[in-house]
């Protein structure tokens, strides 16, 4: 009967605490506002956030310099705005030189290029010319873009527990309170939503700096070989003599005008001098006289 008796007086005891704990959370829950819980959402594509988060996927951001050689770096530019279009890209910013009488022109395209076409779409860029130099960057962002969705979530929650709040607010005093908190985590939610979709954007569209250049500026390739260094000589040798005729053909003009301007005061001169010694008087000899 003891046993008995202390087994229920401990399951009565068990049984009250139970209830006391239960109303005391029930209390706590009713004064205390939940944070709105976000709504469920499907998996990240890569269309959001710049790759697949969900499945480990690393978010690259790439940049690059290509220089290129061609004949018309205007119709190459041209091309590569095709080319980029079609890709799914856009030029950020082209910058022309039109050609001249000294130089056929430049070009410099900044071009953004979706991350997935990039190879395809250099390599049909670089098919326009001689490709001269081709340098790409990396930078991995995944726990930069990690840290910023948790940043986002968290905000987020804090906003829509403020907005419920506030929209329960006893006072002015306790509105205009909330009403500041709440304006100050919606700037720091949008700063950060900004930041993501900068990132985002980076991810998915590389960002490349084209330039064309024409054959004249194109960087000299030293020989390192025999029949390289033979070549580079003969070419030398030539270009020398050229350059000798094209200065001669310049000058021509001035030798002539130079020689016709001395010929002319040369003959001036001349005839000054022949005809001062026509006119001086004969010279006169002595009178001989008689010793006697």
């Amino acid at each position: 009967m003891r046993r008995i008796l202390f087994t229920s007086v401990l399951l009565l005891t068990g049984l009250g605490l139970a209830g006391c704990t239960g109303s005391m959370s029930g209390s706590f829950d009713e004064g205390v506002v939940s944070p709105a819980s976000p709504p469920m959402q499907g998996p990240i594509t890569d269309s959001e956030s710049g790759g697949d988060l969900q499945s480990g996927g690393e978010q690259i951001i790439v940049t690059g310099n290509v220089s290129i050689t061609v004949e018309s770096p205007i119709a190459a530019a041209d091309e590569t705005a095709r080319i980029v279009d079609q890709a799914g890209g856009h030029i950020a910013s082209r910058t022309e030189r039109a050609p001249d009488d000294r130089a056929p022109g430049s070009a410099r395209l900044v071009v953004r290029i979706p991350t997935a076409e990039l190879t395809r779409t250099l390599d049909g860029i670089k098919a326009l010319g001689d490709a001269n130099e081709t340098s790409l960057d990396e930078t991995n962002v995944s726990s930069q873009l990690k840290d910023l969705d948790a940043r986002i979530a968290a905000l987020q929650a804090s906003v829509d527990r403020l907005i419920v709040l506030m929209a329960g607010a006893d006072t002015t005093a306790d509105l205009i309170t909330i009403e500041q908190a709440l304006s100050e985590r919606q700037a720091n939610l949008e700063s950060l939503q900004a930041q993501k979709r900068s990132l985002d954007d980076q991810v998915q569209l590389s960002t490349i700096t084209i330039y064309f250049i024409s054959e004249k500026d194109a960087p000299v390739q030293q020989p390192e070989t025999f029949l390289s260094g033979l070549i580079a000589g003969w070419n030398a040798f030539v270009g020398f003599w050229a350059t000798m005729l094209v200065f001669v053909g310049v000058a021509a003009p001035w030798l002539i005008f130079v020689g016709l301007v001395a010929a002319i005061v040369l003959w001036v001169v001349r005839r000054s001098i022949r005809k001062t010694s026509s006119q001086a008087p004969p010279p006169t000899t002595p009178a001989s006289t008689d010793a006697s």
